[in-house]
């Protein structure tokens, strides 16, 4: 390790939170996490976290603080006013803002780092999912300023395996919207086609294999035939964090009068799924939103 971000605060310590924290720590570098859920604390001093009794303590005297929130809500309680983080931070130290969040809300952050005029912020929103991020393999967008991103480049190699470093401002925020709309709109594409199929009477594990070998086998289509050939809904990233995705990205889009039409319309298949009780299930649960509204039942595997 030879950058000089030594000494690391992890705010939000959850399902990302705690094994990226855990990663760090692994890295040697000195890590303090806090959360609000005394289950994620006593689950993060399980696995050899230290532990702060407030946010302030936490980020004290430290030379970077990652927070890994759950939306727009979450990072102004926690960063911004008197109280927030922001205003606790030491002199020199860096924010790496991991969540994924509004171009707006982080907007504001900007503003708040910049009056304060001593901190860096890094808009660093990850990609990948919580069933990976154990392993680094996660991917970041990075934007801020370049002289914090370079400094912190050993500290993101740590839990990430690549960096795109993007521009000064707020690209890292539209990057990461851009590429969960693409998601979204992949896993809608994916039931229509396979409730198609199955319509036509090919067999579940054909179609599926058909998938795998044609030119849409994409990583992301790759990802989710896997799961669906033993019809394993188990959530990787849930219809109602989906839905929350969609409407950041909608909002986005009307922020910059980009019409996102393919947008809208999944964020309403994502709602049906919700109010149909599949909110907590994975987000390919488009597929049986689909076998539903096609009077499919389940397919013999």
């Amino acid at each position: 390790m030879t950058d000089a971000l030594k000494t690391v605060a992890f705010i939000g310590i959850g399902k990302m939170g705690l094994p990226m924290s855990v990663l760090v720590a692994k890295a040697g570098y000195t890590v303090t996490g806090f959360d609000q859920s005394a289950a994620r604390i006593s689950e993060a001093r399980a696995q050899g976290i230290a532990i702060a009794a407030s946010p302030a303590e936490a980020v004290s005297g430290k030379a970077a603080v990652i927070t890994s929130l759950p939306d727009d809500a979450a990072l102004r309680g926690a960063l911004l006013g008197p109280a927030g983080l922001i205003a606790a931070m030491a002199p020199g130290a860096v924010l790496i803002e991991t969540s994924t969040v509004s171009v707006a809300a982080s907007a504001e952050v900007a503003a708040a780092a910049q009056a304060r005029g001593d901190i860096a912020y890094l808009r660093s929103p990850v990609s990948g999912n919580a069933s990976i991020v154990h392993t680094g393999a996660l991917t970041c967008f990075v934007s801020g300023p370049t002289d914090a991103f370079e400094r912190a480049k050993p500290l993101f190699a740590a839990f990430t395996r690549a960096q795109t470093y993007l521009g000064p401002a707020e690209e890292a925020r539209y990057a990461k919207l851009s590429v969960n709309l693409m998601i979204a709109v992949s896993a809608a594409m994916m039931a229509e086609s396979l409730a198609l199929a199955r319509k036509g009477g090919i067999a579940w594990q054909d179609i599926l294999k058909v998938l795998d070998d044609s030119a849409v086998a994409s990583p992301m289509v790759k990802y989710k035939t896997a799961p669906l050939r033993t019809r394993d809904f188990e959530s990787t990233f849930s219809c109602k964090q989906m839905a929350k995705d969609l409407d950041l990205i909608l909002g986005a889009g009307h922020a910059v009068g980009v019409p996102l039409q393919l947008a809208a319309q999944v964020r309403e298949t994502y709602g049906s799924l919700v109010a149909q009780g599949d909110g907590d299930t994975d987000f390919i649960a488009t597929v049986k939103h689909l076998e539903r509204l096609s009077g499919l039942g389940e397919p013999k595997l």
